[in-house]
């Protein structure tokens, strides 16, 4: 599709030139830049934007040179009040924004991760750099986060679907807190949606989730692979993923806004 984005992506390795941090949470396997581009050309997209992974600790040196030598890329770094990151330079750089976690349960923030409190001190930095944060979060712990959300003076983007949870049903607490911040326009939602599900036999339990962002406010939706899908049994075929997005989305005008629109103004 003619100037689609996929907008969450991570690359690792080759680990002789990248070495991993030796503090890391997880050991991914190699997912070099060729393979994600290779990726990108298979589903005829032009552009992505890779998220730089935890694993990799401070050291950003793999995202910058991705971007440097792939001007279709964007990037989004992670951040915190100690971050020794120019901001000021990285929108000329290709980076968008700064990723942080703020996960229910213990021990759900991985080493290398920026907190939601690191999001908050850092919003007017961002705001002058022209960047916008990206939160990995999840429907449990929304409803205590919603209003910092809501009167944060840069833009969200909130991972992963928000993290609901489809045995809590549509009338959730976290789900209709996800819903308000979408609806009030301040708030984008990246439609990563299979691993909300991975526990159901059927991912088409996530299709009235998905149906209740689209009339919520379709035009704060983006969709991205995940590629290259970290701690995933059995990885998912990315090509069947975005065919699952388009079957659910049915609508090809919304499906042209998803993936070409709305990453445009976000992005570009």
């Amino acid at each position: 599709m003619t100037g689609a984005w996929d907008c969450h992506a991570h690359v690792f390795g080759p680990y002789h030139q990248y070495p991993l941090s030796e503090q890391r949470s997880y050991t991914p396997e190699e997912a070099p830049l060729s393979g994600y581009l290779d990726m990108l050309g298979k589903l005829n997209f032009e552009h992505g934007v890779l998220v730089h992974p935890s694993a990799y600790g401070a050291d950003h040196s793999l995202l910058t040179q991705a971007l440097k030598t792939s001007p279709n890329l964007r990037g989004v770094v992670v951040a915190n009040v100690n971050s020794q990151l120019a901001f000021k330079t990285l929108h000329d750089k290709g980076i968008r924004g700064a990723r942080f976690s703020c996960r229910s349960g213990s021990q759900t923030n991985f080493f290398g991760s920026a907190s939601f409190q690191d999001l908050q001190d850092l919003s007017p930095t961002l705001l002058d750099a022209g960047l916008h944060a990206e939160l990995w979060t999840d429907c449990q712990i929304l409803p205590s986060i919603e209003s910092q959300l809501l009167n944060s003076p840069v833009e969200v983007v909130i991972d992963h679907m928000g993290g609901f949870d489809a045995m809590a049903g549509l009338n959730d607490p976290g789900f209709q807190s996800l819903l308000r911040l979408l609806n009030s326009g301040k708030i984008w939602i990246k439609l990563c949606i299979y691993r909300n599900l991975m526990h159901l036999q059927s991912r088409d339990s996530g299709v009235p989730f998905l149906k209740e962002m689209l009339r919520t406010n379709p035009s704060r939706l983006i969709w991205g692979t995940d590629w290259p899908h970290l701690n995933v049994k059995p990885q998912p075929k990315t090509q069947n993923l975005l065919d699952e997005f388009k079957t659910w989305t049915q609508d090809e005008d919304l499906i042209h806004q998803i993936l070409v629109v709305n990453p445009q103004d976000l992005y570009a």
